[in-house]
């Protein structure tokens, strides 16, 4: 086991891999999540609460309960790391069309069964277009980049002057190749010091192809493991 609290995971958890970036340990946790220690912070991006109801808005055929499936997913990292502030790094609501009645209602009773848990939303570009969420959640808005520790805290992956960046948007996935052009396509944390990049967390995302570079850690994430690569 990966795990460093001695605990064992339950399965739909699974295991993290500690790291230390820019002096910091950080949990890369299988779930496409990030659990920071030192703030009892815990770290998502593209969450994309929402996009299932807007593709049927525009009379898509795409499958029911992938918000719920993501606010479960949610609640069992927060019950199970010591966790005191989630922090979205962008994202959180797809669409303007996706904030059916349904969705709403189950956000806000998500939000009520977590009532002392402080949350932070990072503006993402899908956030801009899809308006902030309702001010019941009690989620806090910032503007990037929001520093916090050692790190700048944004959607977009663009350097910042003074401090390395945690950020989303760009959904990464690295592709593990086999022998007999098996191929498996597993999303990834990308560990950089400038600027590093989280998998985006929500059910029903995309990815975005990522290829090793220089002085670049990659650790896919999948069958509730984290592995270097």
């Amino acid at each position: 086991m990966l795990l460093s609290s001695g605990a064992v995971a339950p399965e739909s958890i699974g295991e993290h891999r500690v790291i230390e970036h820019c002096g910091e340990p950080l949990w890369l946790l299988a779930d496409k999540a990030i659990f920071w220690p030192a703030q009892k912070a815990l770290l998502v991006a593209d969450v994309h609460i929402g996009k299932a109801a807007s593709y049927r808005a525009l009379h898509q055929p795409v499958p029911r309960g992938t918000t719920q499936a993501t606010l479960d997913r949610l609640t069992a990292l927060l019950a199970h790391y010591p966790c005191e502030r989630l922090i979205i790094l962008g994202d959180f609501l797809h669409a303007r069309s996706g904030r059916s009645p349904a969705t709403l209602a189950r956000l806000q009773a998500w939000r009520e069964a977590h009532p002392v848990l402080d949350m932070v939303l990072v503006r993402g570009n899908h956030d801009r277009h899809a308006g902030d969420p309702p001010s019941e959640l009690g989620i806090d808005i910032v503007e990037e980049p929001w520093l916090l520790g050692p790190f700048a805290l944004q959607h977009e992956p663009d350097p910042h002057l003074e401090r390395p960046v945690l950020a989303g948007h760009v959904h990464p996935a690295f592709v593990l190749r086999g022998r007999g052009r098996q191929r498996l396509r597993l999303p990834c944390f990308v560990i950089h010091e400038r600027v590093s990049l989280l998998p985006a967390f929500g059910e029903f995302t995309g990815g975005w192809n990522v290829d090793r570079q220089p002085g670049t850690r990659l650790f896919v994430a999948g069958a509730g493991q984290v592995w270097p690569v």
